[in-house]
C-alpha cells in the first residue's frame, strides 16, 4: 500500500509529458491549485470540504476505512493540470453506491475484494465532477491520463478495483469509452421552471398535490416551531452543538455509525460558512431539529437532517420546502435531496439519473459485473421514467 511519500509515475501523451502523484493528504497540493481544477460550481470537491474531512479526522486513518490518495497530473514545469479526489477503502460504507454483493461474490470465490480504490467525496451521494481538469486544458487528453494514473495506482498497490462514483453525465459518458463498467443510480431532484414563488411552483403541480402540501405546511408551522436559516457568520458554535446531536439521533436510529466528527462542522462552518444553509426548526431559543444544506453555483444540496422529538410534515418542511422556498429566492436551477426516498416524488422532486464507473483488476469479476450492469442499466431506466409517467405530481400542461 502506497505510504504518505507522493509515488511517481510518467505518461506521455501527444509529446507532452505528464507527472502523476499520489498524496496522502490533501494539504500537500496548493488549495488554489486544486480549486482551480475543480471549478467555482460543486461545493464537495473543493479543498475546503475535502481538507476539512481530513483535519476533523472524518476520514484519514484506519478506524474510518478511508485513507486519502489523491492523484494530482503535472506538466514539465510542475502546474497541476488536473487531479481526482481518491480514497483507499477497506470496505465500502458511506459510498451510496452499493458494491457489496460483488465483494461477497468475490470473497466467496476465494477472492480479496478490500482495500479498493473509490473516487469520491466521502459521505456524499452528490453529483459533481470527478476528474477534475483545469480551466483552458484539454479534458480529452487529461480525463484518459487521470482515469490511467488511477488504474496504475491499483495495479501497483495491489488494490482490487477502482470506483468513480456520482460523476456527471460528460464524464459517465467519456468513462465508457475508457473501457470502465458503467453503472446507473436514481435520486431525487427538484428544478426551478422558472419559478418566481413557491406560490408560482404549487400552481405547476395538480389541485390534490397542491393541496396536500398546503396542509402539510400549515400543520408543521402550526406546531410553533419556527425554521430558521443560517449562513456564513451568523453560524455559531451553539447551533453546530445542537446539529451534531440532531446527526447522532439519524445515525442511531438507523443503527449507523455517525462519520463526521464534531469538528467536522466546526471546520465547514469556518472554511464554507457562506455556502452553508442551516435550516433550524427552533421552539422558543431550543433547536429541535435541523436540516444541512450546501450550495453550489446553481443547485442547493441537501445533506443531512436531525431531529430531537417527533412533530408532523416537520421533516417536509425543513428538508424540501424550505429547500425549494430558497433556491428560488436565490435563483437556484435545482435541489438535489440527497439518497432514497421515492415520497419527494409527490412533493416536487422528480426521479433523476446517477452514475457510476468501475474498473475491477479480476477478469472474472470484471465480465460478471459488466453483464449484470448491462442487464441493470436498461431496467433503472425504465424505472425512471415509469415512476416519472406514472406518479409525477406536476400538471401535464406545465410540464416542459
Amino acid at each position: 500500500m502506497p505510504d504518505d511519500a507522493p509515488e511517481e509515475r510518467m505518461n506521455r501523451e501527444q509529446g507532452i509529458r505528464l507527472t502523476a502523484t499520489v498524496h496522502a493528504r490533501i494539504s500537500d497540493i496548493g488549495a488554489a491549485d486544486w480549486d482551480r481544477c475543480a471549478g467555482p460550481d460543486n461545493p464537495f470537491v473543493s479543498h475546503a470540504f475535502l481538507s476539512a474531512l481530513e483535519e476533523s479526522g472524518s476520514v484519514g486513518n484506519d478506524a474510518t476505512g478511508w485513507l486519502p490518495q489523491h492523484v494530482a497530473l503535472r506538466d514539465e514545469a510542475g502546474r497541476l493540470l488536473a487531479c481526482a479526489p481518491a480514497y483507499i477503502k477497506l470496505h465500502s460504507q458511506g459510498e451510496y453506491v452499493f458494491d457489496h454483493g460483488w465483494a461477497d461474490a468475490f470473497g466467496r470465490a476465494g477472492g480479496r475484494y478490500y482495500p479498493k480504490l473509490q473516487v469520491c467525496v466521502p459521505f456524499t451521494p452528490a453529483t459533481g465532477p470527478r476528474l477534475l481538469v483545469a480551466p483552458d486544458e484539454d479534458v480529452a487528453r487529461l480525463r484518459p491520463a487521470l482515469v490511467t494514473a488511477l488504474v496504475q495506482l491499483c495495479e501497483q498497490a495491489g488494490l482490487s478495483s477502482l470506483h468513480i462514483t456520482f460523476p456527471t453525465g460528460a464524464e459517465y459518458r467519456q468513462m465508457g469509452e475508457f473501457g470502465l463498467i458503467r453503472r446507473i443510480g436514481q435520486q431525487y431532484h427538484w428544478e426551478n421552471r422558472g419559478y418566481g414563488s413557491f406560490e408560482d411552483f404549487l400552481g405547476a403541480l395538480n389541485s390534490r398535490k397542491r393541496k396536500q402540501i398546503r396542509k402539510e405546511r400549515r400543520e408543521a408551522q402550526d406546531s410553533g416551531i419556527a425554521i430558521n436559516a443560517y449562513s456564513g457568520g451568523d453560524l455559531k458554535p451553539a447551533h453546530w452543538d445542537a446539529f451534531y446531536r440532531f446527526y447522532e439521533n439519524t445515525i442511531d436510529r438507523k443503527w449507523g455509525w455517525p462519520y463526521l466528527t464534531r469538528d467536522f462542522f466546526d471546520l465547514l462552518g469556518e472554511k464554507l460558512g457562506e455556502r452553508v444553509v442551516l435550516f433550524l426548526g427552533e421552539d422558543g431559543t431550543r433547536p429541535v431539529c435541523g436540516a444541512l444544506n450546501l450550495a453550489g453555483t446553481d443547485t442547493l444540496y441537501g445533506r443531512n437532517w436531525g431531529c430531537e422529538e417527533h412533530v408532523k410534515f416537520l421533516h417536509f418542511e425543513a428538508c424540501y420546502y424550505r429547500a425549494i422556498d430558497w433556491a428560488i429566492e436565490h435563483g437556484m436551477k435545482r435541489v438535489e435531496a440527497g439518497a432514497q426516498g421515492p415520497h419527494k416524488i409527490q412533493r416536487g422532486y422528480l426521479p433523476a439519473p446517477t452514475y457510476s464507473a468501475h474498473w475491477i483488476a479480476h477478469p472474472g469479476l470484471a465480465e460478471a459485473v459488466a453483464r449484470a450492469m448491462d442487464r441493470e442499466r436498461p431496467l433503472v431506466e425504465r424505472e425512471i421514467a415509469a415512476l416519472t409517467q406514472e406518479y409525477s405530481p406536476y400538471r401535464q400542461d406545465s410540464e416542459g
